[in-house]
């Protein structure tokens, strides 16, 4: 009975650390459903951790399916054994974990599908309108974030194109500065929780 309390402590040890994983990446899509934009940097502090989340995550779960088939395979005496064993301790439990914490490890890599395309036709009358500004960005540590920080944007007037590199720290903007601002897309991108570096 021990061993079976000890699988599923392991099974759910590493179901918490696969969405702890993703902690980081999870809120900025949450703050695009909710229209709370402010909160999508809550956890980035996160990140640095994400390797030893997925590490626990896959040995803890490695761990819980060891211990299921070394428990089937002494079902096999002639032991007394509970007639039909609890639901949490079924195989079919342990693939729903499974499953659940591939999901969330790989969040960061699909998040992009839950935001929408909000890239609006520019018509440009004056190419010397338009103007290229790179924002140096604290705080994005995913796809995920670079994707909030590109949609944010795009909800502006006059956005030619927003290339947002969590790698870089950075956004580069086109746009046409007769529409709007280079001050009021540092605003669009603060909004988001992540916040413009200034030179000054």
């Amino acid at each position: 009975m021990s061993s079976k309390k000890t699988s599923n402590k392991a099974a759910y040890t590493g179901l918490f650390a696969a969405i702890a994983a993703s902690s980081c990446c999870i809120p900025p899509v949450i703050a695009l459903i909710a229209g709370v934009g402010g909160s999508a940097s809550a956890l980035s502090w996160m990140e640095p951790f994400r390797p030893y989340l997925i590490g626990l995550a896959v040995v803890a779960i490695g761990y819980a399916w060891y211990n299921y088939y070394k428990l089937k395979n002494t079902d096999d005496c002639d032991c007394e054994i509970d007639e039909k064993p609890r639901w949490f301790q079924t195989k079919g439990f342990l693939i729903g974990i499974t499953l659940f914490a591939a999901i969330s490890i790989s969040f960061p890599y699909y998040s992009h599908i839950f935001y929408p395309n909000n890239e609006k036709e520019v018509v440009i009358v004056n190419q010397s309108n338009i103007q290229t500004v790179n924002f140096d960005v604290k705080g994005m540590t995913c796809a995920s974030c670079e994707q909030h920080v590109t949609h944010a944007v795009n909800e502006l007037e006059g956005i030619v194109n927003v290339a947002a590199s969590y790698e870089k720290a950075n956004a580069k903007v086109e746009f046409d500065n007769t529409k709007t601002t280079k001050e009021d897309i540092e605003k669009a991108i603060n909004s988001t929780g992540y916040k413009v570096i200034s030179d000054e």
